[in-house]
């Protein structure tokens, strides 16, 4: 049996206005792609939960050394992900804004409930 031809028109329409250009879509996808480093999650929820923290309190929590934090809040801080506070010699990171607060917290949120879902359905 054939299917029948539907007119897309309209929608296709809607959706090509609507559509953000190119470059805005690989910014995101850029984005997200540094939240695919487990390390880097790691860092973000110790800023999350403590909002500030230096190199070698991380590197300390992280059982990592502070040449390797480095690099990745250097990554971070290129995304706009973290920004740093100077006291004295020390730099005290934490997160940039609460969008980046938000991104976390929604991700955990959508985690715990397909765990929860999940559990259900076993």
């Amino acid at each position: 049996m054939a299917c029948k031809k539907h007119d897309h028109k309209d929608i296709l329409e809607k959706v090509r206005s609507d559509l953000p250009k190119d470059e805005l879509l690989c910014d995101l996808a850029d984005l997200y792609k540094v939240f695919g480093d487990t390390t880097r999650v790691k860092i973000m929820y110790a800023l999350f939960e403590e909002e500030e923290l230096c190199v070698c309190a991380i590197a300390e929590l992280l059982g990592m050394t502070q040449s390797a934090i480095s690099h990745q809040l250097k990554t971070l801080k290129d995304a706009d992900l973290v920004a740093g506070r100077r006291d004295g010699k020390t730099i005290y990171y934490h997160l940039s804004d609460d969008h980046v607060r938000s991104i976390l917290a929604q991700g955990f949120e959508h985690l715990i409930e397909q765990h929860e879902e999940n559990k259900k359905v076993k």
